[in-house]
């Protein structure tokens, strides 16, 4: 006897589902910042809509010279 319980499952369209777990929203509908910041380092992350965009700089200095970085990525969700 097989006493695991049984769950009806169906097929789900992407609209259908879209429009159950809320859907994409317009660009611009959502914000986000983040700063990250440390000795020597300095990174902005940025989100809004389905695009997100990050760039960051750091330095350092060493008996050898001085190192600098930086970059810049983006995102399409």
């Amino acid at each position: 006897m097989n006493l695991v319980p049984q769950v009806a499952t169906a097929e789900i369209s992407d609209a259908e589902l879209d429009h159950v777990s809320g859907g994409q929203a317009g660009a611009g509908a959502d914000f986000g910042l983040g700063v990250h910041a440390e000795a020597g380092a300095l990174g902005v992350h940025i989100e809004a809509g389905d695009l997100g965009i990050t760039a960051g700089v750091g330095a350092s200095v060493s008996a050898r010279g001085v190192l600098v970085d930086g970059h810049l990525h983006t995102t399409l969700y």
